[in-house]
């Protein structure tokens, strides 16, 4: 069992499934709904603990009766949140997803009135003990400060980044990770039209994954050497809401054990497919093998 910390954001997702994704200004009836805990480091974490890690998470939570419910879904699933700092007086985050049964795609409208946990609030973690660390590419110029001070403090500490959406300055994070992982999403705000292209001209020196959807994943080795590894798609795709979350736990998963980044990539599109045919994060700890 390795020890793994993750710094983002956990959010109150509210999941409206409904049999096809309803026009503009149409009143649709939901045929499924649930509330779950959600957002990007703590559904990896979720995984992880499935999969036997110690899973650790930082981030911020508000004072409101629905950070109590975040709190205590994380504790539920296994993930030690003791050093998560609070904001007093701001609003926990919510994500509002419909899911169409038509297409097993979601969209999501996110609301967020709280701040990013900063520098100093990563520095009063311990960082003893640890055998992975993971951040999801937000806060920029903080999470470069947590990033030095984790090499000051845990030198050989492997360190990975995930980068989902464009931001100022987010190439700089890629290039103080150790293993970066770079969203479709990413890709395609900046242009790129495949997965290839975006790997060729990230920094170099990094190992550094990309996921494709139904069209499976990529990796650059720190040579420059790239390699394809076809999806592992479900008999039905049921729900893709974190799929992304889950390719990343699933390659944490492997490289902590120090499988080789085919064997990571391989993991993640299991899981991930595996994460697709199903509603919900729960009964994928077996999905890896």
């Amino acid at each position: 069992m390795a020890a793994i910390l993750a710094v983002g954001i956990a959010t109150l997702d509210i999941i409206n499934t409904t049999e096809r994704y309803p026009a503009e200004d149409e009143e649709l009836r939901a045929v499924a709904q649930r509330v779950a805990r959600g957002g990007n480091a703590a559904n990896t974490l979720d995984v992880l603990a499935q999969l036997g890690h110690d899973s650790r998470w930082l981030g911020m939570l508000a004072d409101d009766a629905e950070a109590g419910r975040i709190r205590a879904a994380l504790a539920e699933r296994g993930i030690d949140c003791r050093h998560a700092a609070t904001s007093p007086g701001s609003r926990s985050p919510v994500s509002y997803i419909t899911v169409s049964r038509a297409t097993g795609s979601r969209t999501i409208v996110h609301h967020r009135d709280l701040p990013e946990p900063t520098a100093d609030d990563f520095a009063a973690v311990p960082l003893d003990g640890l055998d992975w660390l993971h951040f999801e590419g937000r806060n920029v110029a903080a999470t470069r400060a947590m990033i030095r001070d984790a090499r000051a403090r845990a030198p050989g500490l492997p360190v990975s980044v995930e980068i989902e959406k464009p931001r100022d300055g987010i190439a700089s994070l890629a290039e103080a990770a150790d293993v970066v992982v770079y969203a479709r999403a990413y890709a395609e705000a900046l242009g790129y039209g495949d997965p290839q292209a975006l790997l060729a001209a990230a920094p170099p020196g990094r190992l550094a994954f990309c996921a494709w959807g139904e069209a499976g994943g990529w990796l650059r080795s720190p040579d420059g050497a790239c390699r394809h590894e076809p999806a592992c798609p479900p008999p039905a795709v049921v729900d893709t809401v974190g799929a992304g979350d889950v390719f990343n736990a699933g390659l944490i998963h492997a490289l902590v054990r120090g499988e080789t980044p085919v064997a990571a990539l391989r993991c993640a599109n299991r899981l991930a497919g595996a994460k697709c045919g199903r509603a919900g994060l729960e009964g994928l700890g077996g999905a890896s093998a």
